[in-house]
């Protein structure tokens, strides 16, 4: 799993002109899922994301997490995470899971996410076309491989 982390002010995704999820601050998570993704690199992202400390404190430096601010997560599904552009120009997408194994994942990426703060997660909708609006704060963007946490 993949995933890109942007502390926002505030965020929104929309599907049709409809609002389906929105936060005001805290994380914009996209989440990119491998064909051989699995359970415990939920667990792994989801610490990662509850621990991180990227919010500032009252000295201005990046001491607090997403725990520590109460702050919110609006979830992305963001299977492109895994383009490959080695060959051409035309990104291929063979490493991103397919919809039989990423959405059980996804689900329960969010429940974990949910249960581990104790409150909802906003979120698009898998496979959607979807319309992400954000305003970054910092800007701070982080991006996160669970390949890396070896």
């Amino acid at each position: 799993m993949k995933i890109i982390i942007q502390r926002v002010s505030a965020a929104k995704v929309e599907i049709k002109n409809k609002i389906t999820g929105q936060i005001n601050q805290g994380l914009l998570v996209l989440l990119g899922i491998a064909q051989d993704d699995s359970q415990s690199e939920i667990e792994w992202l989801v610490n990662k994301i509850i621990n991180l400390r990227v919010f500032s404190d009252a000295s201005g430096k990046m001491n607090l997490s997403l725990k520590d601010i109460n702050g919110e997560v609006l979830l992305i599904s963001q299977f492109t995470l895994f383009a490959s552009t080695k060959k051409g120009n035309r990104p291929s997408f063979i490493q991103s899971a397919k919809p039989d194994v990423a959405i059980p994942l996804y689900e329960q990426f969010i429940k974990t996410l949910s249960q581990s703060l104790s409150k909802n997660i906003e979120t698009g909708e898998f496979g959607a076309d979807m319309q992400v609006s954000l305003t970054n704060d910092g800007p701070v963007t982080i991006t996160i491989d669970t390949e890396d946490k070896n």
